[in-house]
């Protein structure tokens, strides 16, 4: 199998499609100028033969998560140092939102505690 070279232009973003228990992995060649939301569009556009049981019925909720973070549909890949002529492996799942944190008062305050690096302390 010949692999066929990286354009200077673009990068090849491997997506490893999550659906179920079915994991396939595809490339495809992005600008780096592309947003979250545009990768999303040109995946469905060009969404693969092997991935075609799973085919989702917009763009819009095609999700891209790098380094175990959704991505915004408003980043791009420049953004996120991903530079031209290189490959970057992302995981792409169908999801209509993007979940939020899970922060409890009780982690808010350690957080603030550990930013200001100090806590409250009584003298008895």
């Amino acid at each position: 199998m010949v692999k066929s070279p990286i354009p200077v232009d673009k990068v090849v973003l491997k997506l490893i499609f999550v659906a179920g228990n079915d994991q396939a992995g595809k490339e495809f060649h992005i600008l780096p100028s592309f947003t979250a939301a545009q990768i999303a569009q040109q995946v469905y556009e060009e969404w693969p033969q092997e991935w075609q049981a799973n085919k989702v019925e917009r763009a819009e909720v095609l999700r891209l998560i790098y380094q175990g973070r959704f991505l915004h549909e408003n980043v791009t890949l420049n953004s996120l140092n991903i530079q031209a002529g290189r490959k970057c492996v992302m995981h792409l799942v169908p999801r209509e939102k993007i979940p939020q944190p899970n922060i409890d008062n009780s982690n808010k305050e350690k957080i603030h505690q550990s930013e200001t690096g100090c806590c409250m302390c009584s003298i008895m």
